[in-house]
């Protein structure tokens, strides 16, 4: 990424979801506008995130670059009168809420990454990972008036999925809070293959 000079680098490593936003949020913050931001994380998830991140708060993401599992991410800080607060998407269920629901087959999907997902994911939930979600949006479509129970490890790249999926004309998708993190109903996991 010769090709511009980075103003601030951010070490991520080893930190996963959300943490990475969380200090992108504070470096950005802390800059001027148009200075650039390198963000050093292995998490593979951040990949979605800082871009989604970077995206709705109207920074400009400058793009990934992956190098022996490690992805470097680049943003510019906007001027103040591009920069857009950042929205939280408002259709929020509790994970107790999700668990009392289960008998009724309801929809869900888990946003997170495959290895997150084989560790431990709710009954019945259908792995998209955040990454993927806009391309495979037409395995949803069957699901597009009913109620889309959204999972991630903390709530944060689940609130970004459920505002995607809002957009692209989901009008129930639901948020589940605190996420994977907090729950403490069944959990099925996949076997090595």
């Amino acid at each position: 990424m010769s090709a511009y000079t980075v103003d601030k680098t951010l070490d991520c490593k080893g930190l996963s979801c959300p943490m990475p936003i969380v200090r992108t949020k504070k470096a950005v913050e802390e800059m001027k506008a148009g200075e650039v931001l390198e963000i050093v994380a292995t998490d593979p998830g951040s990949v979605a995130d800082v871009k989604s991140w970077a995206i709705r708060t109207g920074h400009q993401f400058l793009g990934t670059v992956e190098e022996d599992g490690t992805f470097k991410h680049y943003i510019r800080k906007a001027d103040p009168e591009e920069a857009k607060p950042e929205k939280k998407h408002p259709d929020i269920v509790s994970n107790d809420e999700l668990q009392s629901k289960l008998m009724e087959q309801p929809v869900i999907l888990d946003v997170r990454e495959p290895m997150e997902y084989a560790f431990g994911h709710i009954p019945g939930a259908k792995l998209i990972p955040f990454s993927q979600l806009e391309e495979r949006l037409a395995e949803l479509a069957p699901h597009k008036d009913e109620e889309i129970y959204v999972v991630c490890r903390t709530g944060n790249r689940s609130d970004m999925a459920c505002q995607l999926l809002t957009e692209k004309g989901f009008k129930q998708a639901k948020n589940v809070m605190p996420g994977m993190l907090g729950w403490e109903g069944p959990i099925e996991k996949q076997a090595n293959n």
